[in-house]
């Protein structure tokens, strides 16, 4: 709770921040938006509880890019925490299970977003509030962790189902969310997006228990029937262990703050460059008149 609350002050210094830049800024095209935020991550797999959400921290940050008036793209980068743990369970075959994991997380996406409503000709002119959709394709790397007398250990090495997987996946989010214009630079959103994978092993549970005699590390096989802990019998090699039928997923609940970058700014060393989709029209105080007259450039 601590980290949740120190990086919902950081995201409220920023709004701060950016509140203080002058109307000069504000005048010109802005496109490329950097998006910071922090919010919940809600897992969804074997050891999850129906009745309990058990919602965990998010921290992301990205840079959205608008094509046109309504639609835009963004990169994003997340760290997030997932944590199941049979315990919990509403079902005695669960808790005598025993199986639990903690893991953190990253998520790298590539998202494109549709809004309900068109922005003006100019950045500032955007709407009060908008809807708008999104999806996207992204992938996650993931390590599953889960204690054992006082000592925590990654589980993807120890095989525990006699199974090496990856800790990488692709991922498929899509969402919703509601933005409202808090500055003439600056947005609050605030949006909801699951993730589809393409794993069953974010909590290292899916297939079968291959039994005591399929491992030589002690720990590994402790670590794949944790039944005798509570003094329940060890299961048989083969029996079920998880639901390979259904992919592992999660849900990133999301608090944004939106800052509309300056026109005019320099990459990797260059020259200026100017971002956004809307034509500029020069100002009448780019025009003069010569001394007869007549209109000159």
């Amino acid at each position: 709770m601590r980290r949740f609350y120190l990086s919902t002050w950081l995201v409220f210094g920023l709004v701060l921040a950016v509140q203080a830049q002058s109307f000069y800024a504000i005048r010109r095209e802005r496109a490329l938006i950097l998006v910071a935020g922090t919010g919940s991550s809600t897992y969804f797999g074997e050891l999850k509880n129906k009745n309990n959400l058990d919602p965990k921290l998010n921290i992301n940050a990205g840079l959205q890019l608008y094509l046109t008036d309504r639609i835009s793209v963004r990169a994003e980068a997340t760290w997030f925490e997932l944590k199941g743990s049979d315990k919990l369970a509403n079902d005695n075959s669960r808790k005598k299970r025993n199986l639990s994991f903690t893991s953190d997380n990253v998520e790298l996406s590539f998202t494109g977003a549709v809004n309900l409503f068109p922005n003006g000709n100019r950045y500032y002119r955007r709407p009060a509030y908008n809807l708008y959709a999104f999806g996207g394709i992204g992938g996650i790397y993931f390590n599953p962790k889960a204690d054992y007398q006082g000592t925590k250990y990654a589980l993807q090495p120890l095989r525990t189902e006699g199974v090496k997987y990856s800790r990488f996946a692709f991922v498929l989010p899509v969402g919703l969310g509601v933005r409202l214009r808090t500055g003439p630079n600056t947005n609050l959103a605030i949006e909801g997006g699951y993730r589809k994978t393409f794993t069953d092993y974010l909590d290292d549970v899916s297939t079968v228990n291959p039994g005591p005699a399929a491992f030589t590390d002690p720990i590994a096989a402790a670590l794949s029937d944790r039944r005798p802990e509570l003094g329940v019998p060890a299961l048989a090699p083969g029996t079920q262990r998880g639901d390979p039928s259904k992919k592992d997923g999660y849900f990133l609940l999301n608090v944004k703050i939106e800052y509309y970058l300056p026109g005019n700014i320099q990459l990797f060393g260059g020259g200026q460059k100017k971002y956004g989709s809307f034509n500029r029209k020069k100002s009448s105080s780019f025009y003069r008149y010569n001394k007869k007259g007549k209109l000159r450039r």
